[in-house]
């Protein structure tokens, strides 16, 4: 893969975004005119109680909904203003997905359930499989190329999904809960990893956590609050609870 000082700067911009659903006729207002700049290489936390629109945020961040009103600026243009295929190519090649649970097939082993992106985005089957095994190594699982889902551990299937998230060489990392579903061992060797990969590739990272003593690691911190986040700073020896 690419070393960091060779891939495009990335800076994301939300403006004025507000996010809300009808439902029985009753308007539910999720986000509300929120606002903030992601720089290249921010590590960022977000916290917050449940349901108050963490997720819902990191999916029109990522593309995969769309906001209400208001605009999500990549490098000054606005991506919703791209549609179809345009809008789900920028996305498989700027932007890569962790979530609690990994989302892998199972009938298919480590390497070709990482092929998928490069195969989406054009590469021939052999280049695939490269990219797959490369970014594979990169999270130390050179051992389990050929491995399926079944065989492998909890902390190892969440290996397999940052090793598809990251075979592209994405950009922005968006992370959802991605240790939530692992033992505190394994939680933390993944955070480490997620760290690891920000610092060492220039990935900016964004990480929704209901953990504090993960979120609190990062060097920006946000809560979200009646559709709008607040920058905070998580105080020490408040305890490793959920939020």
């Amino acid at each position: 893969m690419s070393d960091a000082a060779s891939l495009p700067s990335i800076r994301v911009t939300l403006r004025n975004l507000s996010k809300r659903y009808e439902k029985g006729g009753i308007t539910i207002k999720v986000l509300e005119q929120l606002s903030m700049e992601i720089e290249q290489g921010d590590q960022i936390a977000i916290v917050g109680a449940s349901g108050v629109g963490k997720s819902t945020l990191l999916h029109i961040l990522g593309t995969l909904d769309h906001p209400t009103e208001g605009e999500v600026l990549f490098n000054g243009e606005d991506v919703f203003k791209k549609e179809g295929r345009a809008l789900a190519a920028f996305r498989n090649a700027t932007i890569g997905f962790v979530f609690q649970f990994h989302h892998l097939l199972p009938g298919f082993s480590a390497a070709e359930n990482v092929m998928i992106p490069p195969i989406i985005g054009g590469l021939d089957m052999a280049r695939a499989r490269r990219r797959a095994e490369e970014a594979l190594r990169s999270v130390g699982l050179g051992a389990r190329l050929h491995h399926q889902p079944g065989e492998l551990s909890g902390g190892e299937q969440q290996r397999v999904a940052i090793a598809r998230a990251i075979v592209m060489e994405p950009r922005l990392l968006l992370a959802d809960e991605p240790t939530g579903n692992l033992d505190h061992h394994t939680g933390e060797a993944i955070h480490h990893l997620l760290l690891e990969l920000n610092q060492t590739r220039g990935i900016t990272l964004v990480l929704v956590t209901h953990n504090i003593d993960l979120a609190r690691r990062l060097p920006r911190q946000l809560r979200m609050s009646d559709g709008h986040l607040f920058e905070t700073r998580l105080a020490v020896g408040t305890g490793g609870g959920d939020v």
